[in-house]
């Protein structure tokens, strides 16, 4: 019965294996072009934070910033459906994460309830969740390393 139970657990884990990098390639595929596109179109509920966001930066309207991370986001999405171009997708991610905790550290009243970091706001939680989307990356990334080596 225990061989019994190894053995369906190891074809289990050989299916997570098999699947998990495409999955992850092509959920985040979907999502930044699904979420990326809504932001040129002025339909992304995270809009106003982006603009508040953005405000400061010295050249650009928040609504030419709100087009060119809406673009961009694309171009994750797209780079992440391809293997080939799996790399590059990790490399745009991790330079669109850098902006997507911006709100954290300028929008604190927006992104904590109070003030209190324990407490954030749906905005706050929306932004915080990206720590799993960085978290997958990192394992997509070292999974892509050791199968192309």
């Amino acid at each position: 019965m225990n061989n019994l139970i190894t053995k369906i657990d190891q074809q289990i884990a050989s299916g997570m294996n098999r699947w998990s990098t495409p999955a992850i390639r092509i959920s985040f595929g979907i999502i930044f072009i699904w979420f990326g596109v809504l932001k040129p179109f002025n339909l992304s509920p995270a809009e106003n934070l982006l603009k508040a966001t953005v405000v400061w930066l010295p050249f650009g309207t928040p609504e030419f910033w709100l087009a060119v991370i809406g673009w961009w986001e694309v171009a994750i999405g797209v780079t992440f459906l391809f293997s080939r171009t799996t790399r590059i997708a990790i490399a745009l991610l991790f330079l669109q994460m850098f902006g997507t905790f911006m709100p954290l550290v300028l929008l604190p009243d927006k992104t904590f309830q109070n003030g209190n970091i324990f407490t954030p706001t749906l905005e706050g939680q929306y932004i915080i969740k990206n720590v799993m989307i960085i978290s997958a990356a990192l394992v997509l990334g070292g999974k892509f390393y050791r199968r192309t080596s």
